[in-house]
């Protein structure tokens, strides 16, 4: 299942987080706890040169939890922070904070000692589309979006936003991912929602979806479908729950648009477990 979707001005959004890097003391990225690789962007480590980064793995209620660990031990680095949060709930982020204290604690060292008092941090917010970036953003400035003016070097179309925990937030469009060389992450992409259902052929992704989880979550799918056994086949799977679902057209046939629909909804809320389709 060939998924081509590659917006053209990629370039340009690449351009403009470099050139504002010089602006900021560290980055945080937001990543999807579920699919932790697919949903970085490969090509952030470039762009960020060694600047401190905290890796916020977002949606981790629906995570696995020892999944998210594993990938928690595998990404921290000297410079680099991951912490595990819920940008909706808020879960996590006051964890941000002490963080970003460890990651800067020279450069806070030394103002200390020209006598400042009060410290405000600069960071920067990548992240891909559809990730989580503005409900973290929203929660960081709780629900008050304001620009804190414009500041030298900066155009007005990046914005700075006040929060309450000494940091300045840039918020930046989201850094689009390149070409997917790899199916599987154009898959992982489009199963938690972050490549738009409308332009997906949803029947076959929700095939996709079966095959993964018969055999990497084989009970989540019986005791959430109520299935006795599973076939190695994804399709008959899918016919016994259109059929204990009663997602059924005239005819005694499965509807299956709405087997897809019921399916796909129903993962991305969480509702078949708590899945990781990555590990480390």
């Amino acid at each position: 299942m060939a998924i081509n979707w590659f917006p053209g001005h990629m370039a340009k959004t690449r351009r403009e987080i470099k050139e504002s890097l010089k602006l900021v003391d560290a980055v945080i990225e937001i990543r999807d706890a579920r699919i932790v690789k697919s949903s970085a962007n490969p090509d952030v480590d470039e762009i960020c040169e060694g600047k401190p980064r905290i890796i916020l793995l977002n949606k981790s209620d629906l995570s696995e939890k020892k999944v998210t660990n594993s990938w928690i031990e595998e990404l921290t680095k000297d410079n680099i922070k991951v912490l595990e949060v819920n940008c909706i709930t808020g879960e996590g982020i006051k964890n941000i904070r002490g963080a970003l204290n460890e990651l800067l604690k020279e450069k806070h060292d030394r103002l200390k000692n020209k006598g400042l008092v009060k410290i405000v941090d600069r960071v920067m917010v990548v992240g891909i589309p559809n990730v989580g970036k503005s409900s973290f953003i929203n929660k960081m400035a709780k629900n008050n979006i304001a620009k804190t003016g414009d500041k030298p070097g900066v155009t007005k179309s990046k914005q700075w936003i006040k929060t309450n925990q000494n940091m300045e937030l840039m918020d930046t469009p989201g850094i689009l991912w390149p070409k997917f060389e790899d199916e599987l992450v154009g898959l992982n992409l489009a199963f938690t929602g972050a490549i738009k259902d409308e332009i997906m052929d949803i029947e076959t992704l929700a095939l996709k979806l079966i095959e993964l989880l018969q055999r990497e979550y084989p009970e989540n799918l019986k005791e959430r479908y109520k299935l006795k056994e599973l076939s190695d086949e994804a399709i008959k799977n899918m016919d016994e729950i259109g059929k204990k679902r009663g997602a059924m057209i005239s005819g005694g046939e499965i509807d299956y648009n709405r087997v897809a629909t019921m399916l796909l909804d129903e993962f991305r809320g969480g509702k078949i477990g708590k899945i990781s389709l990555e590990k480390p």
